[in-house]
């Protein structure tokens, strides 16, 4: 089945960018959660979310919620898919589910009543697009007076999904939100179904909902999205009001709502789905060769079998293993049996106790001008490789702590330090001695990509004084 023009014109993608992704981590970190990684050639889980309803006849512009600390995650895969019109809302401190889905549904009525939410993660495969858009069709005819959910068929009693069981027209009769493995094998032989998530539905009969549940939790929904205010550089995004965030309790849109409504139907349908919640869940998607092994360029096996290895940049050589994980990073490695993925959450715990920046950081960074990607570090110095788009300019900005060298090696840099302004191309060196007023901008039409070696006492990211900022960060 086809999607019909006609009858999907008003149906509204929110997409759904929180979490931390721990279950992949090393490879996931919370300044770079996995759905905005480019695991899958390339590509990243948002981008993939993206571009399954980038069809604007069929489709409204996605409305994007997630944190803060993410927006040029965001705004940078939004450049590169060509994706101008999507809305933003970002959240001062993360929440659950419960507070974004009414959060957009409290900014559609605002704006175009009337529209159908389909309310998704960001960090999901679907493998089928067919399927999934014939299931969007068909839970349209019940999506006028009920919060349709769409269902998978299990595969295994997994304990990290929710359970629906529905009556014969497809109402939902019981919903359990992560149930202990011997109550998931009851639910199955039930005939249950996996909450994928998924959800279309009126924006108004979830305010309705809403309001029945937890009337408090709503009023700060409002009071966010009243208190919000817009970003001066990009007139389709919003950052939702800090106090009323401050206060806001963090239910789940699952506990807040689905265990709760008398207005639940399901949809089931087999779309190839998968939350790619662990790197169990990796390796069970990924391709393999003759003995089982999900393998990078790098490795180098030798009687192994069954293993998922992941390398970014070393190379690695593996011997005698069998059902395996090896995730290797420039600064942390895992080696763990893929039959204990789920438990990697809980090791995230304890790693960030004695090694919190390793759970944290990242060694890529989006910026509204560009990237930047951290490719050494040491005592009292740090280098990166930065990546100015055209146009694109720095803040005009000094350092106590440290001094920079700067080397060219693609494009052409004006550079302006101490009033003096220069144009710097390939192969040309340029130093910024500590406390010397700058400024960097691309005046091409290519990337200027350079390295930068920092030197000094203290080398973190916040030895910024701006004086002037085109993206508002002053």
């Amino acid at each position: 089945m086809e999607l019909g023009e006609k009858l999907l014109a008003k149906i509204r993608p929110v997409i759904l960018c929180g979490g931390s992704g721990t279950r992949l981590w090393p490879v996931s970190r919370e300044e770079y959660p996995k759905q905005f990684v480019p695991l899958f050639d390339g590509i990243s889980l948002f981008a993939k979310t993206l571009n399954r309803v980038n069809d604007r006849t069929h489709y409204a512009p996605p409305l994007i919620i997630s944190n803060i600390a993410h927006k040029f995650h965001i705004t940078s895969i939004l450049k590169t898919l060509g994706v101008t019109d999507a809305i933003i809302l970002l959240e001062p401190y993360s929440r659950n589910t419960a507070a974004p889905a009414i959060i957009a549904a409290l900014h559609e009525i605002d704006s175009e009543p009337g529209t159908l939410h389909l309310v998704m993660p960001s960090d999901h495969i679907i493998d089928d697009e067919i399927a999934f858009h014939d299931a969007i069709t068909r839970a349209c005819t019940l999506a006028a007076e009920d919060i349709v959910l769409f269902g998978i068929a299990p595969t295994h009693p997994a304990t990290g999904y929710g359970y629906i069981l529905a009556d014969g027209n497809m109402k939902i009769a019981k919903f359990h939100e992560k149930p202990a493995v011997e109550q998931a094998q009851e639910f199955i032989e039930k005939g249950a179904l996996w909450n994928s998530g998924i959800f279309l539905y009126a924006p108004s009969l979830l305010l309705k909902e809403a309001k029945l549940y937890d009337q408090v939790h709503l009023e700060k929904c409002k009071q966010a999205l009243a208190e919000a205010t817009r970003d001066p550089y990009n007139s389709h995004c919003l950052l939702l009001g800090g106090e009323a965030y401050a206060e806001m309790q963090s239910p789940a849109f699952d506990t807040l709502i689905m265990e709760n409504t008398t207005h639940g139907a399901v949809v089931k349908c087999e779309m190839g789905w998968s939350d790619v919640g662990s790197w169990q869940a990796m390796y069970e998607v990924s391709g393999k060769d003759t003995a089982g092994n999900s393998t990078t360029d790098d490795a180098i096996i030798k009687d192994t079998t069954n293993c998922y290895i992941h390398s970014e940049g070393r190379k690695i050589a593996v011997l005698g293993m069998d059902n395996c994980m090896i995730i290797d990073t420039p600064d942390a490695l895992l080696i763990a049996p893929l039959s204990r993925a789920e438990e990697v959450k809980t090791l995230v715990a304890a790693v960030k106790t004695k090694y919190e920046a390793v759970v944290r950081e990242h060694h890529f960074h989006p910026r509204p001008w560009g990237t930047y990607e951290i490719v050494a570090r040491g005592k009292n110095f740090l280098v990166k490789q930065i990546i100015v788009w055209p146009g694109r300019s720095l803040s005009e900005q000094k350092h106590t702590y440290r001094s920079e060298h700067w080397m060219i090696v693609e494009g052409t840099a004006q550079v302006m330090c101490d009033g003096k302004e220069e144009i710097i191309s390939v192969n040309q060196p340029f130093f910024i001695p500590i406390g010397s007023r700058h400024r960097l901008r691309n005046p091409g039409k290519t990337d200027l990509r350079m390295i930068e070696i920092q030197s000094g006492d203290y080398i973190g990211e916040d030895d910024i004084t701006r004086f002037e900022d085109m993206y508002g960060r002053v």
